[in-house]
């Protein structure tokens, strides 16, 4: 089973972050979410969000992808956390999957993981991260084990897309259709 580790900030935007938890939950993904302080996380429009664990207890075992969600606080919070820092560090290194949504792609630029990548953020948000081959118009962009997408309404196709790379088409598929979600309404996915 594959294992995703989803950590919270304060100020984290909540449609991204429940949309990556729920969806990939539905595939029977362990997803684990970690909060930076070990508090419930006030998330960017008020909605108080109760974590798995603290940080510093889930960085005790290993993770097939780690997923940041954005929010213009909680991105820069995780920017902040050398010990998130170093996990994208160390999954780039050893070409496990990265992922970020909204405003933290520029979590991963800050870390080194995008350098010489393509890659979509929020507009702006990645505006002076230099290496980075910005394909903004994209909702989601997919460059090696580097995953990076626009913003709330990008969620949805997001989260499909990881569970594609973690688990296979098929899964996605079928969490897809028990959603009621039409497989045609999917954006365009952008591969490099």
């Amino acid at each position: 089973m594959s294992s995703v580790l989803v950590p919270l900030a304060q100020g984290c935007e909540e449609l991204e972050a429940v949309t990556v938890i729920d969806l990939l939950r539905r595939a029977g993904i362990d997803v684990v979410t970690a909060s930076l302080d070990g508090e419930p996380v006030q998330a960017s429009r008020g909605v108080t969000l109760v974590a798995d664990t603290a940080l510093d207890e889930a960085l005790d075992r290993d993770y097939d992808m780690v997923v940041l969600p954005g929010g213009a606080e909680g991105a820069r919070r995780l920017g902040e956390d050398e010990r998130v820092n170093t996990l994208l560090r160390k999954l780039a290194d050893s070409e496990r999957f990265t992922a970020a949504i909204c405003a933290a792609p520029k979590v991963l630029a800050g870390a080194g993981v995008l350098e010489g990548r393509q890659a979509t953020a929020f507009p702006g948000a990645l505006d002076d991260s230099p290496g980075v081959e910005l394909r903004g118009g994209e909702p989601v962009v997919v460059d090696g084990s580097v995953v990076t997408s626009r913003g709330p309404g990008t969620a949805m196709d997001f989260a499909l897309r990881l569970i594609e790379l973690l688990d296979g088409e098929q899964k996605a598929v079928e969490v897809e259709q028990a959603l009621q979600r039409p497989a045609e309404h999917r954006q365009y996915v952008h591969e490099a």
